[in-house]
């Protein structure tokens, strides 16, 4: 049965997110910010909630999910192409960042649990924060951010084992030093190692033929894959491992596979409900008179963390032989607390290895430096300027490789295809063989096997499929699909990113309507040739372009 007051709890943090957030983005505030401070505003500051278990479960769910969707990032491909730099880069500042909160929360009178305890939860930085906001500067394909994702990916990875160990500890009953302790952390690393496994072995061997299959539509393959994500944490469940440790697991078999891309597109707006109520929870669990005792210790955390990172980041990167630009934007997009710090101080709270003082500090360091970083993120090109002028990075011997700073921006001037079927593969192969940049998009991914061009499994009416795709930037995009709701989308979007568009007329009680959508060129289905169809089309877009109205065959 449904716990009382359920509703009016989730309604209550529904509504007030939303306005919260509205504000917050108006100030350019990461949503992970307005969410603890909904919490604080509900809950210590008003009063008018407090944590119930169901939106406890909902929260715990949301972690679970984050995990998954951190998972679908780590294919081995992308772990291979990280690079020393992210391996050195990550690991070094794991540790130095882990020993240095040690030592300054064990000399600020923290018990050594504790301060080991804090000192990890202020080491990771922020995957959803900095992906958020280097995306949105449309950066990500940047030289700084292919290396900023590359060492939250190698984070990621120490994320999982201690959060591993932390799940042995609380097996141990918190006993440090004793034997079931130490048993009960073996147990947790043994599991994990055999879940790892299987879950490796499973995308190599189980699940290509079965989601092979299901990738014929979207809707079965998101389905199947909640499936499998519940299988894993099911089996985490048995073996007394975390279930984050599960969802991390699936999510890392699944990435393996071809349509990683796409499930994370379906995941993540499900993903984002659900953390969105944990972020909201973990603020109402902040005791205002702890984080008011602890206030002291947050802000020398919290410039510990700003600036310590910075340069490490500064010393690591550079000596890797990037770059001063490069160097610079990686450290500044780096220089904050994760959100799996709060996962990571949250679950030590539940194993009572540490107190409401503890998870109040991470919460409010975890305020400051999100919210400081954003801001340094987001102007980091003139902060950068500003700083070289000056010659005050030199110090970090870096050298400035005007090449090297270039940003790599996606395809431009290129033709997106939308529908792979024989009309569409066949336009793929013939405007590649003519030198035109082709990005292929079809929701099947047998469809877009062999095909001489970028190629992305989606489907466009999801608008991240055709941001992915450049659409801002393409010359053209033509729909070769045989489904009338979907070319309106395609017709509507091009419209609005005011891109020349073509549409596969196949039913000509459908032209006026294409017309009256702005379509440039409709394909007829008495076509003789694509080469025929392509010229057309290519003279229609140059009328179009010159102000000379559309045509169509």
């Amino acid at each position: 049965m449904m716990e009382p007051g359920f509703m009016e709890n989730l309604g209550w943090i529904i509504c007030a997110s939303t306005l919260v957030v509205l504000l917050a983005d108006r100030l350019r505030v990461p949503s992970i910010v307005a969410y603890i401070v909904t919490g604080l505003l509900l809950g210590p500051v008003f009063g008018l909630l407090e944590v119930t278990h169901a939106v406890e479960l909902i929260g715990e769910v949301g972690i679970a999910l984050l995990l998954f969707v951190v998972g679908l990032e780590l294919s081995l491909e992308k772990i291979r192409d990280v690079g020393k730099v992210a391996a050195v880069a990550g690991l070094t500042q794991v540790g130095l960042s882990a020993a240095g909160g040690f030592g300054i929360s064990y000399a600020l009178g923290y018990e050594p649990m504790q301060a080991l305890l804090l000192g990890i939860a202020v080491t990771f930085s922020s995957t959803v924060v900095v992906v958020k906001l280097v995306d949105h500067k449309g950066e990500l394909d940047a030289l700084y951010g292919r290396i900023a994702v590359g060492i939250l990916l190698v984070q990621d990875i120490v994320v999982v084992l201690a959060l591993t160990v932390l799940a042995g500890v609380s097996e141990g009953g918190g006993d440090v030093g004793a034997g079931a302790l130490l048993s009960s952390v073996g147990f947790a690393l043994g599991g994990t190692a055999m879940l790892m496994i299987a879950a490796l072995a499973a995308s190599r061997w189980v699940l290509p033929r079965p989601m092979g299959w299901a990738a014929r539509s979207a809707e079965t393959l998101f389905m199947w894959s909640l499936g499998w994500f519940f299988v894993f944490v099911l089996v985490s469940y048995v073996l007394d491992l975390s279930l984050e440790i599960g969802a991390f697991l699936a999510g890392l078999s699944l990435a393996q596979l071809p349509y990683s891309e796409e499930l994370k597109r379906r995941v993540h707006p499900l993903m984002s409900f659900f953390i969105a109520i944990f972020f909201v929870t973990l603020g109402l669990q902040v005791d205002l008179g702890s984080a008011r005792q602890g206030l002291g210790v947050a802000l020398v955390l919290s410039a510990f963390v700003m600036i310590g990172k910075f340069l490490i980041f500064m010393v690591t990167v550079s000596r890797s032989g990037y770059g001063e630009g490069t160097t610079f934007r990686t450290a500044v997009s780096l220089a904050q607390i994760s959100e799996f710090g709060f996962i990571f101080a949250s679950m030590a709270l539940s194993a009572k290895l540490i107190g409401e003082e503890v998870l109040s500090i991470v919460a409010v360091v975890g305020l400051l430096t999100i919210a400081l970083s954003s801001m340094f993120i987001q102007y980091s090109d003139p902060l950068y300027a500003w700083l070289h002028k000056r010659g005050w990075l030199r110090i970090f011997g870096a050298y400035t490789n005007p090449e090297e700073e270039v940003r790599k921006e996606g395809a431009r001037d290129h033709v997106i295809i939308v529908g792979m079927n024989p009309l569409g593969r066949e336009l793929v192969r013939y405007l590649e063989g003519c030198g035109e940049q082709v990005v292929a998009i079809d929701t099947d991914v047998a469809k877009l096997q062999d095909l001489p061009a970028e190629t992305i499994l989606g489907n466009v009416e999801h608008g991240p499929v055709l941001e992915e795709a450049g659409l801002a930037h393409a010359r053209a995009i033509i729909s070769a699909l045989h489904i009338d709701d979907t070319n309106r989308v395609v017709a509507l979007k091009a419209r609005r990113a005011g891109v020349p568009v073509a549409i596969h007329a196949f039913d000509g009680a459908l032209i006026s309507e294409l017309e009256a959508l702005g379509v440039d060129y409709l394909i007829t289905p008495r076509a003789d040739a694509v080469e025929q169809e392509w010229e057309r089309l290519k003279a229609s877009l140059l009328e179009n372009g010159n102000g000379q109205g559309s045509a169509h065959d």
